[in-house]
């Protein structure tokens, strides 16, 4: 089976993504702002990392899912 992803584009995804969520983190804990504004921040950020990892990982669920109910119905109309 072929990979999707080379393993340059796949470190590339990674670093990438690790960059601007350091970049972030740093951003917050440097912020000239209370330690309740921080808070609110930092979690809003994970928040939203964590709600795209979901989001992504549902869609291509359903599109694979799709793609899977496809071949069955084919395969039992050609019963």
């Amino acid at each position: 089976m072929r990979k999707r992803n080379t393993a340059a584009f796949t470190f590339l995804a990674w670093t990438a993504f690790i960059t601007a969520l350091l970049a972030m983190f740093i951003g917050i804990y440097t912020l000239d702002a209370s330690l309740p504004v921080k808070g609110y921040y930092a979690v809003g950020t994970l928040y939203l990392t964590m709600s795209a990892f979901v989001l992504q990982k549902t869609i291509r669920d359903n599109e694979e899912d799709t793609a899977h109910e496809r071949k069955y119905d084919k395969a039992e109309e050609e019963l």
